[in-house]
Parts: structure tokens; sequence; C-alpha cells
């Protein structure tokens, strides 16, 4: 009986292998190295170790796989099929095709079973830290002595490169101080990359590393000795402190005669020949493609029967719950979407001392712990800067192994992790999760912004310090580039408020905000309260821009301003209006906002008969273009920064009451022919 189980596991596996080639063959693009090397990790994985249902993607207390490797995606499309997701063995076929839903590399939303968008190296293992991090919370909340509620486990799939790669070191620092236990990874040794073996530029002691991270760390010779996999897993599991690597021995394209161990193996196909030696390696017809024994198919629909029944006594278990728990129970559902209602918004501050100024940051920091109390499972914090970036929730702790309900997250100095966690943190659902930086630093937090736009994850960045404002610290501290870098990635929503009020609503649309992330642009100095009384109400904010001061008839000129520059805006027009010269002043502090708006609210907003126009940003001007028009102006800074007092700054740099007066009169006296 256990010849003829290994002998069917052995088929099962050898069935992944073949499906990966071939769909890379037929594509003539892909990466079969991995694919042949580490399906033993994902069919044990999938058919003995993990619980989860191929008929519900989403039922919660599943574990989650994160393929870190993300260029081994015909591995996962293979595995996710033969197990009952809803991926066709017509869409291995269109492996890499347009419209398919078998990508080159795995894509959240794209694909039925795929948890996160993987392929830049590192950000899977990151991500799957941030998951590690949500489930501990949830599960604080929600287990009880006697109901072990949320109780799965995160399992990642690794390469060298992944290893390599700065943010793993980040996230892996982070993961071992935290004691995440619910965390497993496999890294898949193969020793080679794309420039040929790891010797050329590696050489950590990969054990050493791991354990000095305080990892549980088991290395495992031969990855086809599956019950040595499966008794690793089992000790992964029974780690009360740690989180655990296993680092597993393969062999890069095996079974391949002509390219296992070879780096040709890595990103390339095969080659028809090859294809079929490979087959013929593995005791396979070297004829038939795309073949799936019936024998297989018979394992995995008994695998598919067992994946049901997990769902169904979780289900059981649930409603045992709900009657002793009514109240957690009735959280639970709420939790999973982020819907809590609208109570919330009922505690946005408002600002009305107008006699007052106040940096944006620290409004942030207000709002932030007013609307904490109505949102359970808003939870983040800072890259060593929490005090700086105003983010500590002031009446929850710090998240930490002894206190995994702590909503305040220390993630250390590690953008580069803390965004891409915060990916995690959001995809694994239950939570909204914001981390915070200075502006300048958004530099090492953009790969993960990207995938966050790309995956349109709901993830809350604030930035702080958001201009030459930051003073003495000088260039190496004041972005200039930076905003218009950030706008330039689709489907993401920057804020950049001009007050504390606009602040305010800057929160209420990252909070409601949802398809994409939204960042928040912060002023370090402090800004005068706008007086609503006399200017227009904050609530323009939610439209991106609006008319925050206008004339009598028709405007000669509209200044159009954000931030902290929108002060001086308004200062410039009273001298202009006593000039005689009709101004309008439009706070902008979102163009993706306002670009979602109707052609008529924008056309209200900037007339386009109107052509005088002046931008004022402390940043480039680049972006700008559109909305000043071709007989427009800008104030801008086209160089890098210096080292000076702020007030210094924005005087050489042309950030003045009277250089904005200056350049409208000068834009007004132009005629053109």
């Amino acid at each position: 009986m256990e010849e003829k189980t290994t002998d069917i596991q052995q088929l099962c596996i050898n069935t992944l292998r073949t499906l990966s080639i071939d769909a890379i063959q037929k594509a003539n693009s892909g990466h079969p190295g991995m694919a042949l090397g580490a399906a033993p990790i994902l069919f044990l994985l999938y058919s003995k170790i993990m619980k989860y249902n191929p008929e519900n993607s989403q039922w919660f207390n599943r574990d989650r796989f994160i393929l870190s490797a993300g260029h081994a995606s015909a591995l996962l499309y293979s595995i996710l099929h033969l197990v009952g997701y809803n991926i066709s063995l017509d869409d291995i076929k269109n492996f890499r095709q347009w419209g398919s839903v078998t990508p080159g590399h795995p894509e959240y939303l794209k694909t039925h079973g795929v948890e996160t968008t993987t392929g830049p190296l590192g950000q899977g293992f990151a991500n799957a830290v941030g998951m590690a991090v949500s489930q501990k919370f949830i599960a604080s909340k929600f287990n009880k002595p006697d109901f072990n509620l949320i109780d799965h486990y995160i399992y990642v799939l690794a390469s060298d490169g992944d290893m390599m790669e700065g943010i793993s070191h980040e996230a892996a620092s982070f993961a071992g101080h935290n004691k995440l236990n619910n965390l497993i990874v496999f890294y898949d040794n193969n020793k080679i990359t794309i420039d040929g073996s790891t010797s050329i530029t590696m050489s950590d002691d990969t054990i050493k590393r791991f354990e000095s991270y305080s990892w549980y760390v088991q290395h495992i010779k031969d990855i086809n000795e599956l019950s040595e996999l499966e008794k690793s897993i089992e000790n992964a599991k029974n780690q009360k402190e740690k989180p655990s690597l296993i680092i597993v021995d393969t062999h890069i394209g095996y079974g391949s005669p002509n390219k296992q161990d070879s780096s040709d193996s890595h990103g390339a196909p095969l080659g028809a020949e090859e294809v079929k030696l490979t087959k013929r390696n593995l005791s396979w017809d070297e004829n038939k493609e795309f073949y799936i024994p019936d024998e297989v198919k018979d394992y995995f629909e008994k695998v598919r029967i067992k994946c049901k029944k997990y769902e169904f006594e979780w289900n059981e278990l649930f409603k045992k719950y709900k009657e002793k728990y009514p109240d957690e129970a009735k959280l639970l559902p709420e939790v999973k979407s982020g819907n809590f209602g609208t109570q919330w918004m009922n505690k946005l501050p408002k600002f009305e001392d107008y006699t007052k100024s106040i940096a944006t940051r620290k409004a942030s920091g207000m709002v932030l712990n007013a609307i904490a109390e109505e949102l359970p499972t808003l939870i983040g914090g800072s890259a060593d800067l929490m005090g700086s970036n105003n983010v500590n929730i002031k009446n929850s702790k710090a998240f930490s192994a002894e206190n995994p309900d702590g909503r305040n997250i220390f993630f250390g100095i590690r953008e580069h992790a803390m965004a891409s966690m915060l990916n995690g943190m959001s995809l694994y659902k239950g939570v909204i999760p914001f981390g915070a930086t200075f502006l300048i630093f958004s530099d090492y937090l953009r790969p993960s912004i990207r995938i966050a736009a790309f995956s349109e994850t709901k993830v809350i960045y604030v930035f702080t310090h958001d201009s030459i404002g930051v003073g003495e610290d000088g260039p190496t501290h004041q972005p200039i580039e930076q905003l218009s870098s950030l706008r330039a990635i689709p489907n993401v929503v920057v804020i950049r408020p001009a007050d504390a009020n606009e602040t305010a609503f800057a929160w209420q649309i990252a909070i409601q905000h949802c398809g994409s992330p939204v960042i928040l642009c912060l002023t370090r100095q402090d800004l005068p309260i706008i007086d609503r009384t006399k200017y227009n109400s904050a609530t323009g904010t939610l439209k991106g821009a609006y008319i925050l001061k206008d004339c009598g008839g028709q405007p000669e000129i509209i200044l159009l301003a954000t931030g902290s520059e929108i002060s001086l805006s308004l200062s410039a027009t009273e001298v202009l209006e006593k000039d005689g010269i009709r101004v309008r002043v439009v706070s902008f502090p979102s163009w993706e906002l306002f670009n979602k708006q109707s052609k008529e609210y924008q056309e209200k907003v900037l007339p386009s008969n109107i052509k005088k126009r002046i931008s004022i940003e402390a940043g480039i001007k680049q972006g700008w273009e559109k909305y000043v028009g071709e007989e427009g102006d800008f104030i801008s800074i086209e160089k890098f920064g210096a080292s000076a007092p702020s007030n210094i700054l924005f005087e050489k740099y042309g950030f003045t009451v009277e250089n904005i007066i200056r350049k409208a009169k000068d834009l007004l006296s132009k005629r053109v022919d």
C-alpha cells in the first residue's frame, strides 16, 4: 500500500512538471527550471498539508500560499488547475497569452487562487510577513481559549533571488523579532541564477543568517524525499516563538538531460526536443502534451472533497462560536469586509480656530486618533518615525508577540519591507493598513507602491516632511520630484492637503476609497488654518480640486496650488485684488480625484476660456502642464534643495507672496499673437 501511495504521488508530481513545461513550450516563453525542480513542494502542500477550499477561494481561515518566486507561475497554475480552482486546461494552454488568466507572473485578481502579485523578487516574501501580522492581529481579537477560530498558516516558496534581495533581509528581521510562528518559508536552494552559479555572487551562510534573525531553520538535502519534507513542516508547526525557514536542495530543470542544474533552464523554454527527452527521463509519454492521467484526476478529486470538508467543519465551529460569543461573531463579517458603517465620519475633527496654525502632519495625527476607536482594524505605524509622522494611536499598544492586538506597528528602519508588508496585510483582508515615513523616502517604497496600485490594494501611506520646508536637513531630505513621480504611477491617489481641514477630508477619502492605494503628503511646518467663514468649505477636497476663493465676475487669472503654497496664494490674491485684478484661487490637493469628476465640474473649476493660469507647488512642474495650459506659468523647483532654515529656502526658491504677485502681473501683461 505504501508503495502504491508513493507511485501515485510521483505520478502527480510529474504531471505538474509536464503540464508546466508544455505550457511554457507552447507559449515559447517562461521559466521551466523551477517548475521542474520545485514541483514536490507544491504537490505536498496542496494535496496533504494546506487547508483551503478551491470552491471558495476567499474562505477566511484558509492557509495562504505565496509564490514569491513568481517566475515559477506555470507550476502554480498547474497545481491550482489540478486541485479544482477556476483554471481550465485551456487556460494552462493559453499561458502568457493576451487576455488569459495565466499571465507570465502571478497577478492578484487575475487568477483564481492567487493570493498576491509576485514577480519582483522578495515582494512575496515580505507580503507573507504582512499576512502573518494580520493573522496574529485578527486572531487576537476573535480566538478564545475554547475556540481556536483563526489558526491557519502562511506558506511561501522563495528562490535564491528572493534571498539576495534586500527586502527579504528587512522582512525576515521583522518576522523573527516579532516571533511570527505562523509563517513557513521554503527556500528553493537550486544554486542557480540567470548569470550562472550562485557562487558567482553569493557566499552567505543562509542557516546562520536566519538563525541570527531568530528563525527556526531546517535543511532538506533532497526535495524528492516527501517524508522528510512533510516532517520538516510538522517541526515548523510545532514552533511557538519562531518563523520557519526550510532550505530544500533542488535541481533546477530537474529531469532535463541537457539543462538540469544549468542557468539555461531558468528563463527560456527547454525546446521541443528537450521537452521530449525530459518526459522520457520522467517515464512519461513524450508524444502527449498537456496530459493528465486518469489516476491523477481521481487522486485530486479526493483532495477536492477533503478540502471542501475543511470549510464545512470550520463553518460548523463558527455556528457554535456564534452561540457563545455573539458580539464577536457579528463583528467578524464587518472586519472581513472592512465595512464599519459611517459613524466614524462623525468623529472627523473640525478645525475652526482660524487664528491658529498647525502642521498637516500634526492635524493628521489628531484625525487618526479621532477615528481609530470607530475603526477597530485600522492598524499601522512608521519606519522609525512614529513621533515625526504623528501616526501613533494613543489608546493602543505596540504590536508584538506579547501584544498581537497592538495597533501600533514599529516597522523599524525598513521602508521597503514596510510597504510590501502593508500590501500583504491588505490582501489578507480584515485590516485597514497604513504606513508612514518622510516623503523623500517614498523612493524606498516605490516598487511596493507600484504593485499595490497594480493589484488594486487598499493601503494608506502617510508621507510627511513634504517639501523644502524640511529646512536644515538639506537636499537629501527635501523632496523635489517625488510628488510628480508618485502621481505618475497609474491607479494611485495622491493628496496634498492645504490645511488641517483638508487633511481631515483627506483621511475620509483614504478610508472610503477602494481599488487603489492612497498617499497623504503632509507638512512638517505649521500652516494657517484657512478661514472657512471667508473662503469655501474644505469639502471640496473630496473632488480633488475646488474653487477656494473666487472673484466677482470672470477671473482674469487662476492660481492653482497645493499644500503649503495655498496660504501664500491667498495672501498674494489679496494684493492683486487691491490692484484691480480678478483672481480665482483653486486648491488642488489631488489630480487623480479631480480627473474623475464630470467634465462639467472640471469646466466649472477651470474654465477653458481662462487661459492665464499659474501653478504653485514646491516641487517640479512636470504634470502641471495639463492644468496650466499653453498660456500659463509655473512656480516650481527644478533643482535640488539646500540646507537652511525653511523660511529662507522658500524665499530663495521663489515661494513668496511677492514672487506670486510678480509672476501673475507678468503673465497678464503678455499678449498672445
